[in-house]
């Protein structure tokens, strides 16, 4: 339809001559009658369009100018005008409509046939390349669409990749930081365990000078006659018992190792605090305790929980920086249970429904610092968390107070308020013992003239207490033979036997737990007594249990004691509790 040549030639016999014209050329001609029926067969398309000059003014003007105006950019449309051959009879509007028509041919007639033919021949071409060049631009705008929609599709796929790889940077950098808080913290309590070595040795050795002094010093007291000597003696063993107090402390933050289960008054303990959780914490901080009424006991480690109390006065200090008050409290929780399961006593209380029902000695540590979020009240027990900087803590301190109040049969909380302080709470199991605890202590027997029979062989490496040890013995009236190391031991008491072995726990070669195995295997069921400041319990519990055991530094009376006892253990109740 679009390769037509529209024919408007209404007057006379042009229109059928031009069609036979045209029929020659093979060129599909329509004859118009109307200019209306041009115009709309213009409208459905067509090569070119003929037309006489005097039906050129019959076209209606303004659609025939419509028409022109909305042709496309490609779209200029061939006319063939058959003009009069006098060009000065033309009318103005003849000229200004060949003028307005743009693309038009005017052959003057008569028009010879082969003229005519060749005028629509290049219209025809011409509006070919027209039609041409329409297709080339909607490929181009297709071509055009199609690399947009790639575009885009580019643009998405890039940005989808940009973030994948913003996600995976992501992760690698959380794992990057995990990694590096996990190094640093692995850094901290590498140097923390170092630190805890360095003071553990050092607090051994000065624990066994110590020692010394307190049973040199002890010598004096039972010798001395003067009172004046007596007083001094007197006041240098309280000093000795302060310096014992704080290598024992030391010692109890070196050691990574089960510790002592003793039964323990519990007011007593914190009132021996007081001075030192004063210092730890500065003069800033207000330190008050409120103890029960009557003393308290439980079946505790004492250096254990005299750490787990130092770490949370430690951490309520750094909750307030600029001052504030600290309260520690005991007193004796009893938990009854109800028919809910819940603590018939204390109905508000969530520990209650964690705790077997009894009495429990409660512990509890109060400060007016900023309190804790409620977000993290959650994580404050796990191991390594720590709101502090790197370098100022290990995340530790928390968590070893949860796992010695649960070792211990009991449990540790906190609760807090933000901008209202913190109360962080242990409980233990109470003990009814400390009546039998005082009427074994009074039955225990002193040694008589039958300890001149009782040989007694001392294996400790430190020349200083091993001295002390032996001539308190002498002093009681034993028989007394030494050695300085295991295999020496071992040997003397190859040699002759023995009544009972005193042994030293930290000794180059082999310890006291392995020279009291090798000595049992040797001499058989023979009674032994660990004398040590420093000694890994759960191992030497394997090997004797916990009631032969001597904390250094003790005095000649208490040395006594245990020797009396290791060797008539039928007639002593024991007095300790593992």
């Amino acid at each position: 339809m679009e390769g037509r040549v529209l024919i408007h030639t209404p007057r006379g016999r042009d229109a059928a001559v031009v069609q036979k014209v045209l029929a020659g050329r093979d060129l599909v001609a329509l004859v118009c009658e109307s200019a209306e029926e041009m115009l709309t067969n213009l409208d459905e398309g067509a090569a070119t369009a003929i037309l006489t000059e005097e039906s050129l003014l019959q076209v209606p003007e303004m659609p025939l100018s419509a028409w022109l105006t909305a042709q496309p950019s490609w779209s200029d449309f061939p006319f063939i005008v058959l003009a009069s051959r006098d060009a000065n009879g033309r009318s103005r509007r003849a000229l200004a409509l060949l003028q307005k028509l743009g693309n038009v041919f005017v052959l003057e007639r008569p028009v010879h046939s082969e003229t005519l033919a060749r005028a629509a021949d290049a219209a025809v071409r011409a509006r070919r390349r027209q039609y041409a060049t329409r297709l080339n631009l909607q490929q181009l705008q297709d071509t055009r669409a199609e690399v947009e929609r790639l575009n885009g599709a580019l643009e998405e796929r890039i940005v989808s990749r940009t973030r994948e790889l913003a996600g995976a940077n992501d992760r690698l950098m959380a794992e990057i930081a995990e990694r590096e808080r996990a190094q640093a913290a692995l850094i901290q309590v590498q140097k923390m365990e170092a630190i805890g070595r360095l003071t553990g040795g050092i607090a051994h050795d000065f624990n066994n000078l110590l020692h010394v002094v307190n049973m040199n010093l002890d010598m004096v007291s039972r010798v001395a006659k003067d009172d004046k000597v007596l007083g001094i003696a007197a006041r240098a063993k309280g000093a000795v018992g302060r310096g014992a107090k704080l290598t024992g402390q030391l010692l109890s933050f070196a050691r990574n190792q089960s510790l002592l289960p003793r039964l323990t008054d519990v007011n007593a303990l914190l009132e021996g605090l007081r001075e030192l959780v004063a210092v730890s914490v500065g003069p800033s901080v207000n330190v008050e305790l409120q103890l029960a009424d009557e003393p308290v006991w439980a079946v505790l480690d004492a250096n254990q929980l005299e750490m787990a109390v130092l770490n949370l006065a430690v951490n309520a200090r750094d909750a307030m920086p600029g001052g504030g008050a600290l309260t520690i409290c005991a007193s004796v929780a009893h938990m009854a249970s109800s028919a809910d399961g819940r603590d018939a006593g204390h109905g508000d209380d969530p520990v209650g429904a964690l705790l077997k029902p009894g009495p429990y000695v409660a512990v509890s540590v109060v400060d007016t610092g900023a309190g804790i979020p409620p977000h993290l009240l959650t994580k404050v027990f796990d191991p390594f968390f720590t709101t502090k900087p790197v370098g100022s803590g290990t995340g530790l301190g928390l968590s070893q107070v949860y796992g010695f109040a649960q070792q211990s049969g009991g449990i540790a909380t906190v609760r807090s308020e933000e901008g209202r302080g913190t109360v962080v709470e242990m409980r233990f199991p109470a003990s009814n013992d400390r009546v039998q605890a005082g009427a074994s202590n009074a039955a225990i027997p002193t040694p008589d003239v039958a300890a001149e029979r009782q040989r007694v062989l001392v294996i400790e490496d430190d020349a200083e207490v091993r001295r002390a040890i032996v001539d308190s013995l002498t002093m009681l009236g034993y028989a007394v033979s030494e050695a300085a190391g295991g295999a020496s031991g071992l040997a003397a008491l190859g040699a002759a036997p023995q009544d009972l072995l005193i042994v030293d726990y930290a000794m180059p070669g082999m310890n006291g737990a392995e020279v009291i195995a090798r000595a049992r295997e040797q001499a058989g069921d023979i009674p032994v007594i660990l004398a040590t400041g420093y000694a890994d319990m759960a191992e030497v519990g394997r090997v004797l249990g916990t009631q032969s055991i001597l904390i250094k530094p003790f005095d000649i009376s208490t040395l006594a004691t245990a020797v009396s006892k290791a060797l008539q253990p039928a007639l002593v109740a024991p007095t300790e509790h593992s």
